[in-house]
């Protein structure tokens, strides 16, 4: 196997740094084990962050991901550090992990937790409408 976990993210240089844009991940794969029984837990993580000047890459995240297979974590734990390490790395202005865990003795656990960068604030969301076209001929 050439590919081994690892906890090494790397980065690149953000290709609009000039623009909050809204960069989204599913990582359905994400799997960690219970440190009270060592059995696994699955989860999906939605990553949601917008840039500053690093943005995270793919195969590294790839790989980091996939040092917690055999680590045991408790599943609010988990999520925050991997938040934690992700805004370490790429010093975002903004940042979410969604952490959806399956359900485990009949309970899904769902972990939210977040980074700001200090003093960014959101652009006001633009709504936009579609509206159906009318015709202008008259009865």
């Amino acid at each position: 196997m050439s590919s081994q976990p690892s906890k090494a993210l790397e980065t690149f240089d953000n290709p609009n740094p000039e623009r909050d844009y809204h960069i989204h991940m599913e990582i359905p794969e994400f799997t960690c084990l219970c440190p009270k029984t060592g059995q696994p837990d699955f989860a999906t993580l939605y990553l949601d962050y917008i840039a500053d000047r690093r943005c995270v890459e793919l195969k590294s995240l790839k790989m980091y991901i996939w040092s917690f297979r055999n680590e045991g974590a408790f599943h609010e734990a988990v999520t925050n550090r991997i938040l934690n390490d992700l805004a370490a790395a790429t010093q975002p202005r903004f940042m979410r992990l969604t952490a959806k865990f399956y359900v485990r003795g009949g309970i899904f656990t769902n972990v939210v937790a977040e980074f700001r960068k200090p003093g960014w604030e959101p652009q006001p969301l633009v709504e936009l409408t579609a509206f159906a076209h009318q015709s202008n001929t008259r009865e």
